[in-house]
């Protein structure tokens, strides 16, 4: 049996078993994954480690967490959030009540960067984030708010970069190697499971934020979550993703104009 065979029959169980689908999932990306993990956990070959999940529920939160990506950090892409201070924020802040959605959100900085973008518009006291993912495990990290202190001079220069002027350590208290962010930030935030393979539309927001989710997911699946971030988007509301990603080529290219080279889009129709 081939490898590829193994990983289909691997992805079977763990849609009729748990209800987890990553058969849409870039088969190049979640391949590496679970060979890197077959590595990581000593399985001699893919049976055990399909046996394993097969036999062991708990299991499952560990391969969930191995192959789905969390990398993220705070203010990434200065001048992505430089635009959203200048192009989206103002925009915003005519309406009563702002709603943002950060799907597959990870372990939460750009959440607490956005929260903080907010605050310093003024407008946080009337918005709601959405924070949600896959994965349990990494949104417990979102509602702690708690990330490595060593990290804090790296986020603040990309806070600067991003046209922030306030001094980044007022945003959070540091302890014992860690840096734990204000209250009155993740207060805002409200924490849920969501799979973008299968669930649903919850809410009307003005802006969603996917970064760097799609290009883990093979164009028929992409083209599912935008037609769902659609959905989900009011008139006049924005998109943002990542880096690499587009609306070119997607069923719902055409209802969307791109702001600026920054990967914002605005819905137009």
């Amino acid at each position: 049996m081939t490898e590829d065979e193994d990983i289909d029959l691997l992805l079977n169980d763990l849609f009729d078993l748990y209800g987890y689908d990553f058969t849409r999932y870039s088969r190049a990306s979640l391949k590496r994954r679970i060979i890197r993990l077959c590595s990581l956990d000593k399985f001699p070959s893919f049976a055990e480690l399909r046996y394993r999940l097969r036999n062991d529920p708990s299991y499952l939160k560990r391969f969930v967490e191995e192959v789905t990506v969390n990398v993220t950090e705070m203010f990434r892409d200065p001048g992505f959030y430089k635009s959203l201070r200048e192009d989206v924020l103002p925009v915003l802040g005519t309406k009563p009540f702002i709603r943002i959605w950060h799907a597959g959100c990870s372990t939460g900085e750009e959440v607490y960067s956005l929260a903080i973008l907010l605050k310093e518009a003024n407008l946080l006291r009337r918005s709601l984030l959405y924070a949600t993912d896959l994965n349990p495990s990494v949104l417990e990290k979102v509602r702690k708010g708690i990330f490595p202190l060593a990290l804090m001079k790296q986020y603040s220069e990309s806070y600067i970069s991003s046209g922030g002027t306030r001094d980044f350590s007022s945003y959070y208290t540091a302890q014992y190697g860690q840096a734990k962010f204000d209250s009155e930030l993740s207060e805002k935030i409200i924490i849920s499971t969501h799979n973008l393979v299968s669930d649903s539309s919850f809410n009307e927001f003005d802006l969603i934020l996917c970064r760097n989710v799609l290009i883990y997911f093979d164009k028929e699946l992409q083209d599912r979550v935008l037609k769902l971030f659609d959905s989900s988007l009011g008139t006049l509301g924005y998109l943002a993703l990542g880096t690499k990603e587009t609306l070119k080529f997607s069923a719902v290219q055409n209802k969307f104009k791109q702001l600026n080279r920054e990967k914002i889009w605005k819905k137009i129709i």
